[in-house]
């Protein structure tokens, strides 16, 4: 999809950016509900998107780049709920009792501008001058054209948009039987090889399938590589060895989330410094490129895409970002075990924030331009950052402490690893925005500002949230919790990470085993470069690693599917309309599932039930998972043939 300039339509408008805002207070809401119930958010870029246009439609002067501000507000102000992954630690491990208003939304607000600070540099490195696929920033592209397009009457943007529309049908009206319990929502097969177990588990979900096809063959099959070793190899290696009991399932699970995951976690760190190394030269160019664009600022024939925010602005609000966190440092420091290395530790840590955050921006984004956003591992970051926090504290202040100085070290890193993932979460969105933003014809600076209102809006509209639902439910693990608690999971084990490296018992090996294979899969990819042959992102095979495979299998399939369609595509009498065909497919495939995931999760937090919507019981599983198997699949094989019929056809 190639881009288009509008010039004289309207974009970065007031109505846009509070329509922005009254979509984030629902998706963020949801958003945090739904991260702390089940330990997973949703993308919110293509639901506002759709939203935004439907409201703006009847709008005489409303346009496709004004839509794409809305989607841009929303986008960044839902992603921005990541946050839970971190905060609730810190009322796990007891040192907050509640979420003080002020305290939350500094953290969010300090961690997601600075996010958003230094991802403007790599705009030019990673969306404007990489092949990265940025699936759901194309995928929202698409779905903003053809909403422009039908608007217009255009013949093959009618197509396009029946194709959206279908596939978001089908999408989620599956997910919304799933969450009846008629057909299953995942399809698994566990069993035992003498005392090593493993098992064959995937997702029966038409966003992820889309998201596979939008990746393309490269990263799937880079991702399926990744599987094999982590799954396949690691797994049941594992398991025999662990000493777990129980049925196959229960051992392979508890054995995944106690040593596959930091396996994982290590192959995504090396990769990651690796990926890091290799695009830090695009990055300086891209900050040379911004500089002299800034430098150019009143130049009448400066192109449109050349206008982000001026680096010198860029550089100045990142470092005067750094007050209000040194006084955050500071108040959470003060009176306690650690006051007296006050100057020393925060000056330590205002160093980390800047290094780690700008490596964390560039992978996170890198990592987004991959696979997406959704199906970014950004808890892998998370664990990479609290043990990086935590092994440098350990390394200032050693191990041997009292109760009080190592909760006050653990809490400590919590919120220098909070403010850290802020940087990420945004960074991990952003590039998708931008991309979406490069492919619509907006204005780069205009967007830069919207997430920068969209990362307001989400940092006061998470603590409140917060806040009720720890004062409702609770979170599993915290003094007093209830039957009813949040299981929190990625809060969970990133605190248990800092008390892992503090007291000198975190799982060492196998984060070292990790880095082993993440060489390898380096040198892999390199093999695969010499040869001319498919390559092999390494990142991507950290992540097949890192992710359970319900989510890694279907981005495989999806991925086949993808490449098999296209090259049926290319017998088509236009190729290239052909391909965007399946792309639009794609697209609908991941709208319809991202827009019940928005309405499920407000079901969720209405009823206080993780399945409000179950009709039929366990003992109606077996019937549920093959009738979901067989409609899944049937469905799949339908929706390809109609797009290959549309494609075959002359425009």
């Amino acid at each position: 999809m190639s881009e288009t300039r509008h010039p004289g339509q309207v974009e970065l408008t007031l109505r846009a950016v509070l329509l922005g805002g009254l979509i984030t207070v629902f998706f963020t809401a949801a958003n945090v509900y739904l991260g702390l119930k089940v330990g997973l958010t949703f993308a919110t870029s293509i639901p506002a998107a759709v939203i935004s246009m439907a409201i703006l439609r009847g709008v005489s002067d409303s346009s496709i780049v004004e839509n794409n501000i809305v989607q841009t507000v929303a986008s960044a102000a839902g992603t921005l709920s990541a946050i839970i992954f971190v905060l609730p630690g810190l009322v796990m491990i007891g040192w907050w009792q509640g979420f003080d208003f002020v305290t939350t939304a500094a953290i969010c607000m300090t961690g997601g501008l600075l996010g958003v600070m230094f991802s403007v540099p790599l705009r030019r490195a990673l969306v404007v001058d990489s092949e990265l696929p940025f699936p759901e920033g194309r995928a929202a592209a698409e779905v903003l054209h053809v909403g422009a397009g039908s608007r217009e009457g255009g013949a093959d943007a009618a197509v396009g948009l029946r194709l959206i529309v279908t596939g978001g049908l089908v999408s989620a009206v599956y997910a919304l039987a799933a969450q009846t319990r008629l057909v299953a929502s995942e399809a698994a097969v566990w069993f035992k090889i003498g005392p090593a177990a493993t098992g064959l588990w995937g997702g029966l979900s038409f966003a992820l399938l889309g998201a596979g096809h939008l990746v393309g063959l490269s990263v799937g099959m880079a991702m399926l590589v990744g599987l094999i070793v982590g799954s396949g190899i690691a797994l049941p290696v594992l398991t025999a060895a662990s000493g777990v009991s129980g049925s196959a399932e229960h051992v392979a699970q508890t054995v995944f989330a106690s040593d596959v995951r930091f396996l994982g976690a290590g192959v995504i760190g090396v990769a990651a410094l690796w990926t890091l190394g290799r695009i830090i030269g695009p990055v300086i160019g891209g900050i040379r490129s911004a500089l002299a664009a800034s430098r150019g600022r009143g130049a009448s024939v400066r192109p449109v895409a050349e206008r982000d925010l001026p680096m010198g602005i860029v550089a100045v609000v990142s470092l005067l970002l750094l007050v209000p966190i040194g006084i955050l440092l500071h108040t959470l420091i003060a009176g306690g075990a650690l006051a007296s290395s006050a100057p020393a530790l925060i000056a330590g840590s205002l160093v980390f924030v800047v290094i780690a955050g700008i490596v964390i921006a560039a992978v996170a984004g890198y990592m987004a331009g991959l696979i997406g956003s959704s199906n970014s591992p950004i808890s892998g970051i998370g664990i990479l950052a609290i043990v990086a926090a935590a092994l440098l504290l350990a390394l200032f202040f050693g191990r041997d402490h009292d109760a009080d100085t190592t909760a006050a070290l653990v809490a400590y890193a919590l919120i220098v690893t909070a403010v850290v993932f802020g940087v990420a979460t945004i960074s991990n969105d952003n590039l998708q925005d931008l991309k979406t933003g490069q492919l619509v014809g907006a204005t780069p600076w205009k967007q830069q500002v919207a997430l920068i209102c969209g990362v307001v809006f989400g940092s006061l509209v998470i603590p409140p949230v917060m806040s009720l639902l720890a004062n409702a439910f609770g979170f599993a693990g915290m003094p007093g919790a209830g039957d009813n608690a949040l299981p929190a999971p990625q809060a969970a084990l990133i605190s248990s990470l800092a008390q892992g490296v503090l007291g000198g018992n975190l799982n060492w090996s196998m984060i070292g085993i990790g880095g082993l294979v993440g060489a390898a899969a380096i040198a892999l990819d390199a093999l695969q470069m010499r040869r001319g042959g498919l390559r092999l992102p390494p990142l991507a095979i950290g992540i097949g690693v890192y992710l359970p495979m319900v989510i890694v299998l279907p981005v495989v399939i999806g991925a086949i599917l993808g490449w098999v369609y296209e090259r049926r595509a290319r017998r088509c009498p236009d190729p290239a309309r052909a391909k965007r065909l399946g792309i639009l497919t794609a697209t609908g495939l991941i709208v319809g599932e991202s827009l019940f995931g928005v309405v499920f999760a407000g079901l969720v937090a209405i009823t206080g039930s993780d399945a409000p919507l179950a009709i039929v019981g366990a003992g109606y599983a077996p019937i549920g998972l093959l009738l979901g198997v067989v409609v899944f699949s049937a469905t799949t094989v339908w929706l390809y043939r109609q797009t290959a019929k549309h494609a075959a056809a002359r425009a």
